[in-house]
């Protein structure tokens, strides 16, 4: 099975594709995860990624699909999340042919949908793990009282700087400009499927596994 997760910062799209890695053995392909990999592994398209990134360029969209291949052209698993790509409608229609000469399919688009205001109250409250990046929330997940992480026992938190206000209005601006005719094309082709996303984690989980189910 093949997915992909939509939703604007702090939807919960890395809480949930952990879920599904750690319940289907999927595999989560995330573009900035797989370019810090690229960038350390010393292969040729890792030179090419380093060398990018070092002279401070965009990474071009043939790079990114490039190192999509690469994951899908290896151990499949249990399918692939894909979690920050496509973001245009060209890296749409170019993921959209990589599955297809791969022999693959998209099988569904999950939308995860927020309510911006609600949202901002969510992940101005955010911390995370400073070692294994576990998410915590003043008022819905505190940081447990003996100050460990929960996931590895860790002890240093933190919060990032742009989760204030007026950055996040700005970051979710730019997420709904760029998605928003990715949500028609999906909707087109029938992929798409539409959950709440500030639900509680278990609940967002079920509604991710009907959609998937059906």
């Amino acid at each position: 099975m093949n997915i992909i997760l939509l939703g604007p910062p702090g939807a919960g799209k890395g809480t949930q594709a952990r879920i599904l890695v750690d319940e289907r053995n999927m595999i989560q392909l995330s573009t900035g995860d797989m370019l810090r990999e690229a960038k350390d592994s010393g292969t040729e398209m890792g030179k090419i990624v380093a060398d990018v990134m070092a002279r401070g360029d965009l990474v071009t969209d043939e790079i990114v699909i490039g190192l999509i291949r690469e994951k899908l052209e290896g151990d499949k698993a249990g399918g692939f999340i894909f979690d920050g790509f496509p973001r245009t409608l060209a890296q749409a229609d170019a993921l959209g042919e990589l599955l297809e000469n791969s022999g693959e399919a998209l099988d569904a688009v999950i939308e995860m949908e927020v309510d911006d205001a609600a949202l901002v109250a969510r992940i101005t409250a955010r911390s995370t793990c400073g070692n294994c990046g576990e998410v915590y929330n003043d008022q819905t997940k505190p940081i447990p009282a003996d100050g460990k992480c929960t996931n590895c026992g860790g002890t240093e938190f933190k919060r990032r700087a742009d989760d204030n206000e007026d950055s996040l209005k700005t970051r979710l601006m730019e997420y709904y400009k760029k998605t928003s005719p990715l949500l028609g094309y999906y909707y087109a082709k029938g992929d798409l499927v539409s959950v709440d996303g500030l639900g509680e984690i278990d609940e967002v989980k079920a509604a991710i596994d009907a959609a998937l189910a059906g």
